[in-house]
């Protein structure tokens, strides 16, 4: 394990580090050799480092390290720097400019496993961890600085001195006076999985015997086909699905349908807002021109519209490949309730039997911490005898509450609290994907949701679940069908302690990694404090028009690859001479996983502004 430290004072560090079995150590300074001998216990330091084979190095800058290293030996599996400074007193821009040179350096010579340690006295470092923490413009904002090359903060730990054997810190305003590392913190920063730019992605099904080839929404292209719920996944969201499968086996007969649901849907959807789906296939009058789909959004797939009467395979658009007629509509199934309302019409299930659908659903949708532009439902319906549906409810429910709860048993964290309550008592702004279904099948009639304290009360995003009783003559009209979803990755989150959904659907191999063999525990974050960068975009609105602010937010995932975390509306006026109406949004882009710049923002931001003004029609300001 070859291990690099840098800016070493008077060596004490190193010379402690040396000890350390199946390590080699680097030690290296910025001053020559002579100007360090002459620090109190450098040269006894030097000597001891050499006798137990350690490299020792003068005169090396931290910004040009791969200059000091023939390439064979330029891999270090971790990199420490303590307490690095500019010298004399050098202001918190200069120090900034350092680290950042730093930062990128190290990206030449650092392993891709490999860590970088950075030593910072109490405050400097900017994030949460520091008591007190300085305000932001006044500290070295080392995770920001470190995103610019592409690592992130993957743990900070006390700087415990005086568990260091030997060690004596130095340097104070460049002299060797010894300075204040009470609270100080060791920053851990590894290398992030790369921001990736997606190219449009082509998608072939069967759909009854039919077969379709379609071009996939570009905010979806990281998240279709990802096999979360295949038998060979470890993941959290399949390991819920299928410990919750096995509690309800042991009380119900149980049977999945899985296998037959199709990834697109046909036909209307009653009670769905048309800007909330994705459309494959739209009827002529509705299909973009090709001068739209040979430059801009069209192209990009925002709406997946697909031109089934021309040839435009080079500009990204993929005909049916088999024949269909022109009044048909396709969309990717924004809910498994349809499915499920179509089983329930064919008579395909048996009466007393708990039939299970299970699959990711997609909708266009506004930015807010719980709502998905993807996740995976699950959905259970049985029929019963008529009257006796509000005692299965029930039965449902306890069982649902027990399989939670047994779940949660391996993953602590917090205490679980899980409940029915009335949809009456709800309001629609405070549900996350449930209410846009709200008219497909029959009324909600509870929600099932978890807390996380015993208030009693249903926190915003906590809706887990819907259960809802529906009257169908077309299979006897002694017989109620009884409906409950679930939404398999919100119920991941809350059990595992996992805060930003975005996390499911990481590429970063340690988020599975935490979950081996399927097993649920409490998730740790690799990535802390990420920063948050804030831009604001203000325009006037087409005359006449009501502003589409779904087709706005979506825009807004599809330029920045789900790197904004919040949309707000934070200005609005009208003139009164012409009528014309202005909004002003904030927008803030921050990553729950990858290093993210100031400079990739900006990118992000000019985009965004582009793709606003060519689809939306507004006129920038």
């Amino acid at each position: 394990r070859r291990v690099l430290l840098l800016g070493e004072g008077n060596f004490s560090f190193a010379a402690s580090l040396c000890g350390a079995a199946g390590t080699h150590v680097v030690a290296t300074c910025y001053e020559s050799e002579e100007e360090v001998r002459g620090r109190g216990r450098a040269a006894e330091s030097i000597r001891r480092l050499r006798e137990r084979g350690a490299e020792v190095v003068f005169s090396v800058d931290c910004a040009k390290l791969k200059e000091y290293f023939l390439p064979e030996k330029r891999e270090f599996d971790c990199i420490y720097f303590n307490f690095p400074h500019c010298g004399r007193k050098a202001g918190v821009v200069k120090n900034r400019e350092l680290l950042a040179h730093f930062f990128h350096s190290c990206a030449e010579v650092l392993t891709e496993e490999g860590e970088v340690h950075v030593a910072l006295c109490n405050g400097q470092g900017g994030t949460p961890a520091d008591r007190p923490r300085r305000e932001w413009h006044n500290s070295w904002q080392i995770v920001a600085v470190a995103a610019g090359a592409g690592f992130i903060l993957s743990d900070v730990r006390p700087f415990k001195a005086e568990t260091i054997h030997g060690y004596k810190c130095t340097g104070y305003r460049s002299q060797d006076k010894s300075f204040c590392v009470e609270g100080a913190l060791n920053h851990i920063f590894t290398r992030s999985t790369p921001l990736t730019s997606f190219k449009p992605m082509i998608c072939e099904i069967q759909l009854e015997s039919q077969k379709f080839s379609f071009q996939v929404p570009q905010v979806l292209v990281d998240k279709i086909n990802r096999g979360f719920l295949e038998l060979n996944s470890n993941h959290p969201v399949r390991t819920v699905k299928e410990k919750l499968t096995a509690e309800f086996s042991q009380a119900f007969p149980l049977q999945n349908i899985d296998c037959c649901l199709s990834l697109l849907h046909q036909g209307h959807l009653s009670g769905v807002s048309h800007s909330n789906i994705f459309w494959i296939i739209q009827s002529p009058e509705e299909t973009p021109s090709i001068e739209e789909m040979s430059n801009g959004l069209a192209n990009t797939a925002l709406f997946s519209h697909i031109d089934f009467c021309r040839d435009t395979d080079k500009n990204g658009w993929v005909n049916v490949q088999e024949g269909c007629h022109i009044s048909q509509r396709y969309c990717l199934r924004p809910s498994l309730l349809p499915c499920a309302q179509a089983i329930i019409e064919r008579g395909a299930f048996l009466r007393g039997t708990l039939h299970v659908l299970s699959g990711p659903v997609f909708r266009k949708c506004l930015i807010t911490p719980y709502s998905m532009p993807v996740f995976h439902e699950m959905v259970f319906l049985c029929a019963v005898n008529r009257g006796t549906e509000n005692s299965y409810i029930q039965m449902l429910v306890n069982n649902i509450k027990t399989s939670i709860h047994s779940l949660h048993q391996t993953v602590s964290g917090f205490k679980l609290s899980i409940s029915l309550q009335e949809a009456t008592s709800f309001e629609t702004t405070e549900l996350n994907y449930f209410a846009a279904f709200e008219s497909q099948l029959s009324k909600i009639q509870y929600f099932i949701c978890m807390e996380r304290d015993a208030s009693g009360s249903c926190e915003k995003g906590s809706c887990v679940g819907i259960i809802r009783a529906a009257h169908y003559e077309l299979i006897s009209s002694e017989l109620v069908v009884v409906f409950a979803s679930l939404n398999l990755d919100l119920l991941a989150m809350l059990i595992c302690g996992i805060s930003d959904w975005r996390m499911l659907w990481t590429s970063d191999t340690r988020f599975l990694c935490q979950f081996p063999r399927g097993e649920l525990r409490l998730f740790k974050s690799f990535s802390l404090y990420p920063p948050s960068y804030v831009h604001d975009v203000s325009f006037w609105v087409p005359d006449g028009e009501q502003f589409d602010e779904v087709a706005f937010h979506t825009i807004a995932r599809q330029v920045s690859g789900e790197m904004v975390i919040s949309i707000q509306l934070i200005d609005s006026f009208q003139q009164l001479e012409t009528g014309r109406k202005s909004l002003c949004y904030r927008l803030t882009f921050q990553s729950c996983d990858k290093a993210l710049s100031c400079q990739e923002v900006a990118e992000m931001q000019l985009r965004f502004r582009k793709e606003i003004k060519q689809h939306l029609g507004v006129t920038l300001r």
